[in-house]
């Protein structure tokens, strides 16, 4: 049995495991101590090394590691399942996210695991989550294969110390190879993705996409802090200025929340994962796992830049007969995607840490043209869009999709919340009042009608909107209030046509805007309507207006 270590890029040679056990953790607790081999703390450049080695990818011209993930390119949601005991039963929101699994299953299944991954090579990462160090969590990564301990090292945070001699407070296992047998395991099908809030485990199974591990630790978060801490977590970017002023970005896929906050004159504190504790913003993750679908140097320059050598392209395709990435190729899948640190980017925040929000923007895709292209919303208002992360879907997006379809992803980030959406919900009020935080609704979809008949507004005239929020010039100014959902949508904006503010302006038939925008009202309304029990007639008052008369 031997064991390859390094010391945060300083490799040690292949020795017996029984001359130097002192140089790797105890993994006596999984049983897995006896594994063929034990790659610890195993830098990049050696974890590209063992990976191309191993067949698992290849080199692309640009530096990168080029990968497939296999049977499955994105998340599993239905395969996803937190074990019901005593600790969770009556805390979790249990329900369509949030799947019930058995403890008993989930311990016999943990063992098939392990006893699977002792006859095989396991790389073993110790690493954290949240940069802020009175809420860091130790985590202990354990995978199959060296390109998922590359994601590991890229995307939680890497601490200078780690003490081995101590069990992390998790451990996130990845055995994509291992497959469940669904009438013995108690699983859906051969994939999943299994937390254990009581013995800190997360066990991954059967499907090789990275995010799981990513979103997994995430989580866990939106279960820990809200609950314990009361740290608002939250899904979503952050960037700040020269004079210390934060901004975080909320969005669903397609509404622009990578693009609108990697902003060259700000410092980007992180790209995903958030969380909001008394005076701070603090990223929980090292590094960005960006979707490259498309990507060009001059759409997205801090991206493209940040893919070389070390970081981890998944699921794309070369220009044929190269190794150039043909980023607009997505034949494998629209959900193509790279991981790398932090530092790859050259404004990046270290520590990757913020004051308090000064501006919140909630990014949206209304491909039915409605929503006005900037609305500064009250606290109450704010809770009851966090709560509902509206977005919309256009024709081609997904198979099933042919017309623009309204979406809602509570908190724009339902699939990752443990708890009520309510309880996140409340907590960001709660800070939104005590730091005087502006709130705005930035549709970055459609005007002058639905997808088909309008225009998507230009990239451009959202960036002003964004810079005048930031620099106060939105704060002095005259406000139109929508009839139908009740936004107050500024008369004028610095670089943006005055007409452009006002969404029925821009329709060619008034009465046809009218009718769309009622519809849409109807269905943010029939959505809340599983929340309402839930939130404050505040909240519940401070979404549209059904029985206005326009």
């Amino acid at each position: 049995m031997a064991f390859k270590s390094s010391n945060f890029g300083q490799p040690i040679l292949v020795f017996l495991m029984r001359n130097l056990t002192d140089q790797i953790p105890d993994l006596g607790y999984l049983k897995l101590d006896r594994a063929s081999n034990i790659y610890f703390q195993l830098n990049p450049a050696e974890l590209v090394e063992e990976a191309l080695k191993r067949n698992e990818g290849v080199l692309a011209d640009n530096g990168a590691l080029a990968i497939d993930t296999g049977e499955f390119t994105g998340r599993s949601p239905k395969d996803r399942f937190i074990v019901e005991d005593e600790l969770t039963s009556d805390k979790v929101w249990w329900g369509k996210v949030n799947i019930k699994f058995d403890t008993d299953k989930f311990n016999a299944l943990l063992e098939r695991v392990t006893a699977y991954l002792t006859e095989r090579d396991i790389f073993v990462r110790d690493s954290c989550a949240c940069a802020n160090e009175k809420y860091h969590i130790d985590v202990r990564v354990i995978t199959e294969t060296a390109y998922q301990n590359l994601f590991a090292h890229h995307l939680f945070l890497r601490p200078e110390v780690i003490n081995i001699n101590s069990a992390p407070e998790w451990t996130i296992i990845a055995a994509p190879d291992f497959k469940a047998d669904p009438e013995r395991d108690g699983t859906r099908q051969h994939n999943f993705s299994i937390i254990n809030f009581t013995k800190k485990i997360i066990l991954i199974g059967g499907t090789g996409y990275t995010g799981e591990i990513k979103k997994g630790i995430f989580s866990v978060l939106n279960f820990i802090l809200p609950y314990e801490k009361k740290v608002l977590s939250m899904h979503c970017s952050a960037n700040t200025g020269v004079k210390g002023d934060t901004a975080i970005f909320f969005g669903l896929s397609g509404t622009g929340k990578t693009t609108l906050s990697a902003d060259p004159e700000r410092g980007l504190i992180g790209d995903d994962e958030h969380g909001w504790s008394d005076y701070t913003i603090f990223n929980f993750e090292g590094g960005c796992y960006a979707k490259c679908a498309d990507l060009t140097a001059e759409k997205e320059p801090q991206i493209f830049g940040a893919i070389k050598f070390g970081a981890l392209l998944e699921n794309i395709n070369f220009i044929k007969g190269t190794r150039t990435v043909n980023f607009s190729n997505t034949d494998k899948t629209e959900n193509t995607r790279v991981a790398y640190p932090l530092h790859n980017i050259g404004n990046a925040v270290n520590p990757s840490i913020g004051a308090s929000p000064k501006n919140i923007f909630f990014l949206t895709a209304d491909a039915f043209g409605i929503l006005p292209p900037i609305s500064k919303l009250t606290p109450e208002q704010a809770m009851y869009h966090f709560i509902s992360g509206y977005t919309a879907k256009i024709a081609g997006t997904e198979t099933d999709v042919t017309a623009p379809k309204a979406t809602f992803s509570a908190c724009f980030g339902e699939a990752f919340l443990p708890l009520n959406p309510v309880i996140y919900a409340n907590l960001l009020g709660n800070k939104i009042r005590e730091h005087r935080v502006n709130v705005w609704l930035i549709n970055t979809g459609w005007s002058g009608g639905p997808f088909g008949t309008g225009k998507r507004i230009k990239l451009k005239y959202t960036r002003a909107m964004i810079t005048a929020a930031l620099s106060g010039e939105l704060d002095n100014i005259g406000y139109n209030e929508h009839p139908v959902f009740n936004l107050m949508m500024p008369a004028s904006c610095p670089n943006v046509p005055d007409h452009l503010l006002d969404p029925k302006n821009t329709w060619t038939n008034a009465e046809s805007y009218d009718e769309k925008a009622l519809n849409l009202a109807t269905a943010f309304v029939k959505n809340f309507e599983q929340y309402a029990g839930f939130s404050s007639a505040e909240i519940i008052n401070a979404g549209p207006n059904l029985a206005v008369s326009v």
